[in-house]
């Protein structure tokens, strides 16, 4: 075997003896290698789209800064116009608004508003106050409660359209969060919006929203005294939309939190076009006051395109090499049988020459006995010429059930029809033939035929089946696991004559036959007719069936 055969040869007996745990193998390996790849690839795509996440969130918050420092510039510029003033009247108001040059509600909001602060004993001088400078009245609602500290109604309002006009006369200190915004307001001197509100202007709705405040001061006051606030409120789905126009989010949900992320701080919601869960946060300073942005993947948990092909193609190329190393397998178990044949046949070609010529060996020295002793005994030519055919037949017969069984086990019943079939077709005897099924080796197949043959021959010369009315019985039986009995007796044929002497058949039967079944043979010539006993050996096929793995090598 050369230095290649032997890795060759070796993969192939590996392939026979699992022959379903290698393709099984092969199909596990190609589809863990396809899994990781996949996974590297999700991984990156992931990484992608978290970046592209957090850089859409960060786009978007700056655009939300953007709109909610506009309107706190436009703020501030109204606040440094009032405090130089006593009283702001509508025209002042009028023309500061005017002059923004840009309509508040393009920044998101819906507009921009005076507040006046108030202590509640000032309500009813300002209310007239305000009668004289816009010809209408001014309604303060909800009603001032006799605790109250501090009143600050909305005055002004623009754009002056109806939804602006359900927040004329509200006191908005009256609500806590606008409270709170308004007292941080004047401390820092600077805007700063409210939690989360429903503003005066939704009427019956319920959209959140928030609200920016900031201080305007009587102008040579120290310590300085609050005058009312410069206040815009925002919608903040409107507020959304309106940094949407500065930057796109594409096909992900956005949602705008108060402070932090809840259900109950949530501000605005903007789905995408699916809910995945992936999510990004980024913070958000809107006057002076933290929010929180979330930026939705749209792209959820299912797989990428090329992570799809990716999986289809590592199925397929892990099937067909499941189906290829499942056909090798087969090529190579069905060589292995084949080799592994060809070898049992050469092993028993080797033994059925050595057997041949052990039986023609043996076939031989029977014959030349056979010849020697039928020569003695022959009185003529032509007696020896008979009786010698009639023994070389009765070999033959024997033979040619042999080769029937491949020299296997013969069946004693087959044996003893084949030499008594002459008589039972030409002789008026009676045949009795009878016993178990028993197989026997070859050598005591020989045997036994010459013996049956001898006893018939006997029988039909002077014997039994000589004459009408004669009966010959044949009965075996099994004695043990080891031996059977084969009984021939004769009745009814001429009687036997006591003065007789031993033919050729006797010396046969006693002597040959005796040796090669290795057990006394029983042999009477009793008056009544001739009675033998023969024990047989039941040899276990290991023994003498040359072919005992044939039937195995066929399936």
């Amino acid at each position: 075997m050369t230095q290649n055969e032997y890795p060759l040869r070796r993969s192939r007996r590996l392939l026979i003896k699992y022959p379903r745990a290698i393709p099984v193998a092969i199909f596990v390996l190609i589809a863990a290698i396809t899994m990781l790849s996949v996974y590297s690839i999700e991984s990156g795509a992931q990484s992608r789209e978290q970046a592209q996440l957090r850089e859409r969130a960060k786009a978007v918050a700056s655009a939300l800064e953007r709109r909610g420092a506009a309107i706190s510039s436009y703020l501030r510029a109204g606040a440094a116009l009032f405090g130089t003033v006593d009283e702001i009247d509508p025209g002042l108001f009028n023309r500061f608004v005017s002059n923004l040059q840009v309509e508040p509600t393009e920044r998101g909001t819906d507009g921009i508003g005076w507040a006046r602060w108030l202590r509640p004993d000032q309500v009813g001088a300002y209310a007239g106050r305000y009668r004289a400078m816009t010809g209408y009245s001014l309604d303060v609602f909800p009603r001032i409660s006799s605790d109250a500290g501090r009143v600050v109604p909305a005055v002004y309002m623009r754009p002056d359209n109806d939804r602006n006009d359900r927040s004329i006369g509200f006191d908005l200190y009256s609500d806590p969060a606008s409270r709170v915004a308004m007292e941080d307001a004047i401390r820092l001197a600077d805007p700063v919006a409210t939690d989360k509100i429903v503003l005066q202007q939704e009427g019956i709705g319920n959209d959140p929203g928030f609200t920016i405040f900031m201080p305007v001061f009587e102008p040579g006051r120290s310590p300085q005294r609050v005058k009312g606030f410069i206040f815009a409120p925002f919608n903040a789905r409107d507020f959304m939309a309106s940094a949407l126009l500065l930057e796109t989010r594409g096909e992900r949900g956005l949602r705008l939190y108060d402070r932090e992320v809840g259900p109950n701080r949530l501000l605005v919601e903007l789905p995408g076009v699916e809910t995945t869960g992936i999510t990004v946060t980024e913070p958000v300073r809107i006057g002076n006051h933290n929010m929180v942005l979330q930026v939705e993947s749209a792209q959820g948990n299912s797989l990428s395109p090329l992570s799809l092909s990716t999986v289809l193609f590592g199925i397929l190329v892990a099937s067909l090499l499941m189906v290829l190393i499942r056909l090798l397998t087969r090529q190579a178990n069905e060589d292995y049988l084949a080799l592994d044949w060809l070898e049992e046949q050469n092993s028993i070609r080797n033994t059925l020459t050595r057997e041949l010529n052990h039986r023609v060996k043996n076939t031989l020295a029977n014959v030349l006995s056979i010849i020697a002793l039928t020569r003695r005994r022959a009185s003529s030519l032509d007696e020896f010429a008979d009786n010698l055919d009639g023994r070389i037949r009765a070999l033959s017969a024997t033979h040619d059930l042999l080769t029937q069984s491949d020299w296997g086990a013969t069946p004693i019943r087959s044996l003893v029809e084949a030499e008594l079939a002459p008589y039972a077709r030409q002789s008026e005897a009676v045949l009795e033939i009878s016993g178990p099924d028993l197989d026997i080796a070859p050598n005591d197949a020989l045997s036994l035929g010459l013996a049956i043959h001898e006893l018939s021959t006997n029988a039909a010369k002077y014997g039994a089946l000589s004459a009408a009315g004669g009966k010959v019985s044949v009965i075996w039986e099994k004695i043990s696991d080891d031996f059977a009995k084969v009984e021939w007796a004769e009745s009814g044929g001429p009687k036997v004559p006591a003065d007789r002497t031993k033919g050729f058949g006797t010396n046969l039967i006693e002597k040959i036959v005796a040796h090669e079944l290795r057990n006394p043979v029983e042999l009477d010539f009793a008056s009544s007719g001739v009675m033998c006993i023969l024990t047989v050996p039941l040899r276990k096929p290991s023994e003498f069936a040359i072919r005992a793995h044939r039937a195995y090598l066929r399936k």
